[in-house]
């Protein structure tokens, strides 16, 4: 026969190891649904990180190659560099600004070169080409979101 004291112990034990795995259990779950967070967020920030670098890509400076020397397509607004430097399609809206006499909206620019302004989407290539300019420093543009010839 057990001696009940025995029994007592090895209850009490039983009792300790029960609350000890059920606040095991609680934690494993609480690391696992952080672990599950932390893998949300590693693919979120590589989402980010993506965008930033076609962002960072498609902001860059495009350069060609013009006798195996890389030079700017689009090339920044300096003593010396003329407006034929430019593409002709970039020709075409900086003498369309020219042309408005004060600031001017992305849309008028896009009518005045035969866009369709209904589509939001078609202008926004045309916002890229005068934002391109004006961080080039060809044009100024204005904190309202409208372009201007520099003086």
């Amino acid at each position: 026969m057990v001696d009940p004291e025995t029994l007592e112990r090895i209850t009490a034990r039983r009792a300790e190891l029960d609350g000890l795995e059920e606040r095991l259990v609680k934690q494993l779950e609480e690391v696992r649904a952080e672990r599950g967070e932390l893998a949300v967020a590693i693919r979120v920030l590589e989402r980010m990180s993506e965008r930033i670098t076609e962002e960072s890509a498609a902001a860059a400076p495009v350069s060609a190659q013009l006798g195996g020397r890389a030079v700017l397509m689009i090339p920044h607004r300096e003593p010396g560099v003329e407006e034929t430097a430019l593409p002709p399609e970039y020709q075409r809206i900086l003498s369309v600004v020219r042309k408005a006499g004060g600031p001017v909206m992305v849309r008028q620019v896009g009518e005045e070169l035969g866009l369709d302004t209904g589509v939001r989407g078609k202008l926004e290539p045309l916002r890229g080409k005068l934002s391109k300019l004006a961080d080039r420093g060809w044009r100024h543009k204005q904190p309202d979101g409208k372009f201007a010839s520099r003086l």
